[in-house]
């Protein structure tokens, strides 16, 4: 672990992770932190995860320069495809929360083929802000039903996040993780950067290239006030 301006982000490789006594496994890029210093409950979610991955080359670099510690990347797809050989290989199974069925469809399509071991059930919640008590009845009802090794919770930060965690007691499963697009990465519906972006550490430009106006927050607002958040903290031991 390694202290990131009051979050401890996991420093070791995904293999390293012991999967047998975590429960709740979430993410951390520059976007999220910032979100997280606007939303009290989202930062307490967060600094509360039982693994919480440094998914951002902005978080790589954070660390190397408050902690003179270089840590690997582990992005959300890196995660998941290292669950899912797991559960292939342990004839585990997983449950898929979140997403169109139409995608969901589409994920249970490839895992079929590629994880044919591992036994797979989906459920796509109504698209609202906040959900009813009866949403979340119907939700952790399906889920309990399958009683599922990995649950993947996919809809966006911090909602993803908040109802793991709020619900984390009431769910029959052995790991809870949030992994957002990863859904529609797996599903083909969104491409994901191709691994030489990824290997520079540009995966993010391919995206906002695409889709400049919905990522614009992300890459033009909170990057720029993270890097500022990490320099303040540097030189002057506290945030801006």
């Amino acid at each position: 672990m390694g202290s990131l301006m009051g979050f401890e982000v996991f420093g070791k490789t995904v293999s390293d992770i012991d999967f047998e006594t975590n429960r709740i496994i979430n993410t951390i890029n520059p976007h999220s932190y910032c979100m997280s210093k606007k939303d009290e409950q989202f930062e307490y979610v967060l600094k509360n995860s039982d693994v919480l991955l440094p998914d951002g080359i902005g978080i790589v670099w954070a660390s190397k320069v408050l902690n003179k510690r270089k840590i690997e990347k582990i992005a959300g797809f890196d995660v998941f495809m290292f669950l899912m050989q797991h559960l292939d290989n342990t004839g585990g199974s997983c449950f898929f929360l979140g997403a169109a069925e139409t995608t969901l469809d589409l994920i249970k399509k490839r895992a079929k083929n590629e994880f044919p071991n591992v036994e797979v059930s989906t459920y796509s919640p109504p698209y609202k802000k906040v959900f009813s008590e009866e949403d979340n009845a119907i939700m952790l009802k399906k889920i309990n039903a399958c009683k599922p090794t990995v649950l993947f919770v996919g809809m966006t930060a911090p909602k993803q996040e908040k109802w793991g965690f709020q619900n984390r007691n009431e769910i029959n499963a052995e790991i809870i993780c949030a992994i957002g697009a990863v859904f529609d990465f797996y599903a083909g519906t969104v491409k994901r950067s191709s691994e030489f972006w990824i290997k520079i550490g540009l995966e993010w430009l391919p995206r906002f290239l695409k889709e400049p106006k919905r990522l614009a927050e992300r890459n033009l607002v909170s990057t720029p006030k993270f890097i500022l958040e990490v320099l303040s903290f540097k030189f002057r031991g506290k945030g801006v």
